[in-house]
């Protein structure tokens, strides 16, 4: 499935990320794996501690392989693994909680399971870390920004996900505005894309991200969501990020663990906008939608 070409014996859509060969002919799922303690829907739920909340998190690499297996057996293609919450007003972790967190996760992944692993990071250091721990993506909110970043994943085979942020998560949805919308995130990521290439990321090894809820009001998201077919022209994949998010509680008035009907709409919206890669809490119930729309789309 990673490595399908097409019947001219040319890759078909795709995105390469380490070794693998991501197949994009067809939707694809990244499942996510938080590894905190305070990520706003999961936070804390792969703990090694009985205890939540306890003075200092540590990370149970069972558990967590655990989810990821039943993830890539629900059809995942990507495990997103994540060592820092990026919620709204989310504190900083440092570089080593991040590692300690993510690295022994990534090679669990890696060594037992034939997937794709993301690590969801935006510092150097992990991912050099984290490539070496056998990891074929970086999934970075500030889009390769921080310093040495474009460098670090230039020196890997890895993959690149840049995604568009207004502001840190820390203050981001404080007061969001724009005067064109998808002008501007058109040009922040375009801008992006430029430095990576400098840096000697090649095209085959990017796909981009709008930024769902990252620096966005309600009504920012949702024209995101109408308007995503103006990202395609620029040639790569687009990832979209929607699941349990703030954008669906606020249209379906529930809490985040009652938002699964609306987070499976919104990923259906998604694809049919154009994105090649869905970012998502719930693997098994995505893969079913999307299976929907592949099957009325092959019998047009």
């Amino acid at each position: 499935m990673l490595q399908q070409q097409s019947a001219s014996g040319s890759p078909g859509p795709h995105m390469i990320c380490g070794p693998r060969r991501l197949d994009l002919s067809s939707p694809r799922v990244m499942g996510i794996l938080n590894v905190t303690p305070d990520s706003f829907s999961d936070g804390g739920a792969l703990s090694a501690s009985a205890e939540k909340g306890a003075g200092v998190f540590s990370v149970s690499v069972d558990k967590a392989l655990r989810r990821a297996e039943r993830m890539c057996q629900d059809g995942a293609c990507i495990i997103d693994v994540g060592g820092e919450s990026t919620r709204p007003g989310a504190a900083a972790v440092t570089e080593q909680q991040e590692l300690d967190r993510v690295i022994p996760v990534i090679e669990a992944i890696n060594r037992e399971l034939d997937v794709i692993v993301s690590v969801d990071t935006s510092a150097p250091a992990v991912m050099r870390e984290a490539a070496l721990a056998g990891a074929g993506m970086v999934n970075d909110i500030r889009a390769l920004r921080r310093e040495g970043a474009p460098e670090a994943v230039a020196a890997t085979s890895m993959g690149v996900c840049l995604m568009h942020m207004q502001g840190e998560p820390g203050n981001m949805q404080q007061a969001p505005a724009y005067d064109d919308l998808i002008a501007e995130i058109s040009a922040f990521l375009l801008q992006r894309v430029a430095d990576c290439e400098r840096a000697g990321i090649t095209r085959d090894h990017i796909c981009l991200d709008p930024g769902f809820g990252f620096g966005k009001t309600l009504a920012h998201n949702y024209r995101l969501l109408r308007e995503m077919p103006q990202f395609l022209s620029a040639g790569f994949p687009l990832l979209a990020g929607l699941s349990r998010k703030s954008m669906i509680g606020a249209v379906v008035n529930r809490q985040v663990d009652g938002r699964l009907a609306g987070s499976i709409a919104a990923a259906v919206l998604a694809v049919t906008q154009g994105a090649s890669i869905i970012r998502v809490h719930d693997v098994a119930e995505t893969v079913d939608a999307l299976g929907i729309i592949q099957a009325m789309q092959s019998q047009s």
